[in-house]
């Protein structure tokens, strides 16, 4: 018998709803045949696809980052604005394909609005330069009679696009990168890009980009630009064939956040920094079927893909101090929770932990209890150096508890790791008491390799009551799930 003992006194602090962000990048389908798809009868005659921002709703997305990724070190952002027709077609070389620039700043812009997301806009580093940068800022969000101010004016967008969040380049500790740089150079060159982007509109708020928050390149970075930041990026994708590897290589994600938490909290007492830098884990996801390829990138995503999903908007919550937006990479096609093709769409796997936190997990994060059996893991997560075999042993419940301000609506988020057993549970109030049954919505499906396609949705939500008694409740969690449950709270 395995417990969870809730105590609504001890609060880890407030669960940030940018955590339930997205991502899209000009990377094979995930803008023109996803998010935009001209001429296609299930578009609007803007050419959004409807089908897509209806599920995508369903994601309660709060936050959006585009448009890159790799494909933005080579971005010119000023060839995807005005006419369409008139927009150049380009050669694309982070992807190997050819850009049409159809889809761009205004376009993004008005697919936020249509979304109900915050954009969140990253610069181009690599062969972009600093006026670009500070142009791109100027026409987004610029209120005087300036050329560009006006230039989004003639656009037909009188109003200021008034973008909040802006990156500082993609990964440029990568030689797979255009305009790769060491740690060092980019701080210098990172400074200067910060210093006019916010001397041009003094209330955005800038992302530095980080590495794995593991690696000397994060602290080289942090120290160099912590006076000019507000977040610092950390991006890590795990997966590996391997059941065990893959449902538990998430808690690398917990290692590197509670790392980076120590690195900025040493860099803003040593330089006596004010404002606060939180992390901004803006690429994130299940992925390593697809790795290496340099178009489609369209992973298909079975059971124990979505338990690796949950657990990881799971470290985000007990992180919660340290991150504040993360983005999962990415929303449409590719690695993505939404797969379309020309006559509709279906929900893959990892959809449904991902719709169901974001619509049940409340804003205050508590410190959960558990008590139950581990699983010690003695081989490596995958072949990359996101290993987690040297830590654990892991529970077999993998658990966040999150409550409202109020204290009378209580949600846990459980992962029952076990592929083969159900997991009989009790969760303990302490000194408080539950008013009425609880929901239960669990994520199950035949095996931990189930997938969902096209007519065949084997993965999916059910719903059932669960009884409560006082301070406690008894469930029983399926093997390989994701369990979502809220209940109410006598106060």
């Amino acid at each position: 018998m395995a417990r969870i003992k809730i105590d609504l006194d001890r609060r880890v602090g407030e669960l940030d709803r940018r955590v339930f962000g997205g991502f899209i990048e000009h990377l094979g389908r995930c803008i023109y045949g996803g998010v935009f798809d001209e001429g296609s009868p299930l578009s609007d005659e803007r050419g959004y696809r409807l089908d897509v921002l209806e599920a995508a709703k369903g994601l309660r997305t709060p936050i959006l980052r585009w448009p890159g990724g790799n494909f933005v070190s080579g971005y010119h952002w000023t060839d995807g604005i005005g006419p369409r027709e008139e927009r150049p077609r380009k050669t694309e070389l982070a992807w190997l394909t050819e850009e049409s620039n159809r889809f761009g700043t205004d376009e993004f812009i008005e697919y936020c609005r249509l979304l109900g997301t915050e954009p969140y806009i990253c610069v181009n580093m690599g062969t972009g330069t600093m006026d670009e940068a500070q142009a791109w800022v100027e026409y987004c969000n610029g209120t005087g009679d300036t050329y560009w101010a006006d230039l989004r004016r003639k656009n037909g967008h009188a109003e200021p696009h008034n973008v909040r969040y802006w990156g500082l380049g993609n990964e440029m500790y990568g030689e797979w990168q255009i305009g790769a740089l060491s740690a060092e150079d980019y701080v210098k060159k990172a400074r200067e890009f910060a210093k006019v982007m916010k001397w041009t509109d003094p209330t955005i708020e800038l992302v530095g980009c980080g590495l794995s928050g593991l690696a000397d390149w994060d602290r080289v970075v942090i120290e160099g630009l912590a006076p000019f930041v507000d977040y610092h990026s950390i991006h890590i994708y795990t997966g590996s064939d391997d059941y065990w590897s893959n449902v538990l290589a998430p808690h690398q994600a917990d290692r590197a956040l509670r790392a980076m938490h120590a690195m900025i909290e040493r860099a803003r007492y040593e330089q006596r920094i004010d404002h606060p830098i939180h992390v901004a884990y803006d690429e994130w996801n299940v992925w390593f079927r697809e790795r290496g390829q340099t178009s489609g990138l369209e992973e298909r995503y079975n059971l124990s893909d979505a338990l690796a999903v949950a657990t990881y908007i799971n470290v985000f919550a007990r992180n919660c101090e340290t991150v504040k937006i993360a983005n999962l990479a990415q929303m449409v096609n590719v690695i993505a929770p939404i797969f379309t093709n020309e006559e509709g769409l279906f929900l893959q796997t990892i959809y449904h932990p991902l719709r169901l936190c974001a619509e049940h997990m409340q804003e205050v994060v508590l410190d959960a209890h558990v008590d139950c059996e581990t699983h010690d893991l003695s081989t490596e997560a995958s072949s990359w150096p996101h290993r987690v075999s040297d830590m654990g042993p892991f529970d077999l419940l993998d658990v966040s508890a999150t409550c409202d301000a109020t204290g009378s609506a209580l949600t846990l988020v459980v992962v029952n790791r076990d592929p083969d057993r159900a997991t009989q549970t009790t969760i303990q109030l302490a000194d408080s008491s539950f008013e009425g049954d609880a929901a239960a919505y669990e994520v199950t499906g035949k095996d931990p390799g189930s997938i969902n396609d096209f007519g065949h949705p084997t993965v999916g939500v059910d719903e059932r009551s669960v009884q409560t008694t006082g301070s406690s409740l008894e469930h029983s969690f399926p093997a390989c799930s994701v369990t979502v449950l809220r209940a109410r709270l006598a106060t």
